[in-house]
């Protein structure tokens, strides 16, 4: 298919109301992803589901198999697609709009994308996000990480994509309950928790979840749902990671013999929450999320808030480099009004992200007569912008 095809072309041109909705189901080695992946494309409910793997082959799907096209793209008797990726994501994406619309395969609903154990899903949530060719007809649904309680904790210690995949996380499941006890299965709740505040958690067994469980858990879902944006923001929780940590005076590190601590890959990563009252201009959050993104997008896992944009409830979602776009809710969840943040950091501390906040309170001066550039302004823009690049070298 040509690169170009999706660019220019709405959904609604050929009859799609909405953008399709994509959960991005990551996990690393030997979590369960196929076998959850399999139990959810059995269920009545997920029917027209296009489904992208790596390797139609791990995917075990001989049960519901109804033929196999040469072109590595298998069709399952309830409707739903599997192909496999195989070089560019949005290539992929932009074949199967186009096969739609040409009638070649079912018309599918929404897709799950599986990503391989040790893939780190930043740069598929950046194509969703970001790619001009892929946004007309997609949205990103939200990222499931999936967990196996066995080994979990040791692939934390020593992978650090298993920890990326947490961090980012919209919803986590763990799997193979049956192999441990309740001790170690709150363990790593516990350890989960704090690695991504605030991030919903389901036990699964044998793959069998529900799959609505499985859906729309993403930055867009709480939208005009009142409290459920103070839930998915995880504030509350972040507050009180940030008070034991305090009390600890520790970081977590897992001690060995001889007393002597092991620096794991989770070692380094932060979250805390940062509120301000203040009223943003739209100009002021642009500038603000534009420089997030280029200063410290590798070292920002995660930054979720809501922000007071002249008095509107607008909510931001950054994933390192790749930044949603705002959205504005129906109302506030509640009665605060302040600006609130929550990041989830890698070796960034938040005495470094609080000097940027400087950005927020940015208002583009009005034009006054044949003068284009007022000068005041401009210098508070620069100033600013050091600011950014004095906190991207410390």
């Amino acid at each position: 298919m040509a690169a170009d095809a999706g660019r220019g072309i709405s959904p609604g041109a050929f009859g799609m109301e909405e953008h399709f909705p994509v959960v991005v189901l990551t996990g690393f080695l030997g979590s369960g992803k196929t076998t959850l992946l399999s139990r959810f494309l059995q269920h009545p409910s997920t029917s027209n589901t296009a489904v992208i793997v790596n390797e139609l082959g791990d995917v075990g799907l001989d049960h519901l198999l109804v033929h196999s096209p040469v072109d590595e793209r298998v069709l399952l008797d309830n409707g739903c697609l599997c192909c496999t990726l195989r070089g560019d994501l949005s290539a992929t994406l932009q074949e199967l709009v186009a096969r739609r619309i040409m009638g070649d395969i079912p018309p599918f609903e929404r897709v799950v994308i599986e990503t391989t154990g040790t893939a780190d899903p930043v740069p598929i949530v950046q194509t969703l996000v970001e790619d001009e060719d892929v946004r007309p007809f997609f949205r990103l649904d939200g990222v499931v990480s999936v967990i196996d309680t066995l080994n979990g904790e040791q692939q934390l210690d020593h992978h650090f994509q298993s920890v990326k995949q947490i961090a980012v996380a919209d919803r986590v499941l763990l799997t193979k309950p049956d192999l441990v006890n309740e001790t170690t299965l709150k363990r790593l709740a516990d350890r989960i928790g704090r690695l991504n505040p605030g991030v919903a958690m389901d036990v699964v067994m044998h793959g069998a979840l529900d799959p609505a469980r499985l859906l729309g858990n993403g930055p867009g879902t709480p939208a005009g749902r009142g409290t459920d944006v103070v839930s998915w923001l995880g504030e509350p929780a972040c507050e009180a990671i940030a008070r034991a940590r305090a009390a600890s005076g520790a970081c977590d590190h897992a001690m060995g013999e001889g007393g002597h601590a092991h620096h794991h890959h989770g070692d380094a990563i932060r979250t805390f929450s940062i509120r301000r009252a203040i009223r943003v201009h739209p100009a002021g959050l642009k500038l603000w999320l534009d420089l997030l993104s280029v200063y410290q997008g590798p070292s920002l896992l995660r930054v979720k808030g809501l922000i007071n944009v002249e008095e509107r409830p607008v909510l931001i979602n950054v994933v390192q480099h790749a930044c949603h776009p705002p959205r504005t809710l129906d109302g506030w969840p509640d009665e605060d009004r302040d600006s609130r943040i929550v990041f989830i950091t890698h070796g960034l501390e938040r005495v470094r992200l609080e000097t940027t906040l400087e950005a927020l309170t940015f208002v583009p001066a009005a034009r006054s007569g044949q003068r284009l550039i007022d000068r005041a302004n401009y210098r508070r823009f620069t100033d600013i912008l050091e600011q950014f690049r004095g906190a991207g070298s410390a």
